[in-house]
């Protein structure tokens, strides 16, 4: 019977070893693709993450693609020690998710809020892998953090993500004193897909009537525009980890629920509208965008199919850069986070420049070294440019 029962084993462990080479094989090659500039924050530990990051999204396409949806967004979390300091409560904001995390410290008067959108490109991200990002905020910041669980592309298309960040932060500002908070004093925040929720969700606040406006936003690199993949600092830093031109073209794609083969005509960009071609070529043309080396993107000829298909890239939910001069001077300041080895660092100059020429206070911060994504690292030690960002980020909350 052992005899019997080895046979299949032994079969399905070359099996399993095989799979499990074909998977190493494949990452290490998708790895390899990418460029570590010179003067990088980090950059073996950049590498390394990268390998990491490529495996797992290798992994989650292909559980997906077996019908496994999400399975290991699924698998429990390693359980963190809990901050004495600080209360959690898992709640819903008019049907959305939210986790609420309040200083225990007693306050005189209202504390300020933070409304906070994770990044993930639309499509990954959770409150749990924002947890210590968000107790370390209302630690340090003395101020009431709503973390928001926006749903998630490709199951939810765009405008669900938009949909779900505004109806939470309208209750929000609505019941604001329940949670010891002053209404006049809550900040809209929120990384990379979540600064473009942050801006979009500013926009929309501004034809609503009779709630608090906000305090003022703050925009951690943000995708503010899906209209041109080459702006300069796509160029730059296409190859860049850990956000890559092809995987924010996936991201786009994926978040608006177009066809993912639509992801050259959009590099291309033959969707873009006259309007949209010329606004953007009047904006990059200013001093900010002549970087060296930079070669203005010729567009493809406008394609009316192409647009029809993808139109919601350049709508408010995806593309609040393009909003009326009108929207921008009602806008609360800002501050805008970009890092210079990023393809999302024009972006947040682009949109930062758009609020400045409506009047909008801004307040910039610059992250010389920095790559997408590097405040994730704050509490690693020797990711010493995150943690500064993230403390000079608690520092722009603590003095509004």
């Amino acid at each position: 019977m052992l005899g019997v029962l080895a046979a299949p084993l032994g079969v399905i462990a070359v099996f399993l070893v095989f799979c499990l080479l074909i998977f190493l094989g494949v990452t290490w090659y998708e790895s390899s693709k990418v460029e570590i500039p010179p003067g990088i924050a980090n950059p073996k530990l950049l590498w390394r993450i990268h390998v990491v990051s490529t495996g797992m999204f290798i992994l989650v396409e292909f559980f997906d693609k077996l019908g496994f949806k999400r399975l290991l967004e699924k698998l429990p979390m390693p359980k963190r020690q809990e901050d004495p300091e600080i209360f959690k409560k898992d709640l819903q904001f008019d049907g959305v998710p939210v986790r609420v995390y309040q200083p225990r410290s007693p306050s005189v008067g209202g504390r300020k809020g933070v409304v906070f959108f994770h990044g993930g490109g639309f499509v990954y991200g959770n409150i749990d892998l924002y947890d210590s990002f968000c107790e370390y905020l209302t630690k340090n910041s003395g101020a009431v953090v709503v973390s928001v669980g926006y749903r998630l592309a490709p199951e939810h298309r765009c405008p669900a993500a938009f949909d779900d960040c505004l109806k939470a932060t309208v209750h929000f500002l609505k019941k604001a004193e329940e949670h010891g908070v002053d209404p006049s004093s809550v900040i809209i925040c929120g990384d990379s897909a979540g600064g473009n929720l942050t801006a979009g969700v500013c926009q929309g606040l501004v034809g609503i009537a009779d709630i608090p406006k906000p305090l003022a936003q703050i925009m951690i690199y943000p995708v503010v525009q899906m209209a041109d993949f080459n702006i300069p600092s796509y160029q730059q830093n296409k190859m860049v980890p850990l956000l890559l031109q092809e995987r924010a073209l996936y991201f786009v794609l994926r978040y608006i629920g177009a066809d993912l083969s639509l992801s050259k005509e959009i590099l291309k960009g033959s969707h873009v509208t006259p309007e949209v071609r010329e606004k953007l070529s009047k904006w990059l043309s200013s001093e900010e965008f002549q970087v060296k080396g930079y070669k203005p993107h010729i567009m493809a000829p406008f394609n009316k199919g192409v647009y029809e298909k993808v139109k919601k890239s350049l709508e408010l939910a995806c593309s609040p850069l393009f909003s009326d001069d009108a929207v921008f001077r009602q806008l609360p300041k800002a501050y805008i986070l970009t890092c210079e080895f990023d393809v999302l660092r024009d972006d947040g100059i682009l949109y930062k420049k758009r609020l400045e020429d409506n009047g909008v206070p801004v307040t910039w911060f610059h992250v010389k070294d920095g790559f997408h994504g590097i405040l994730s690292f704050f509490d690693q030690p020797e990711v010493v440019s995150g943690k500064l960002a993230m403390d000079n980020v608690v520092t722009y909350i603590k003095n509004l």
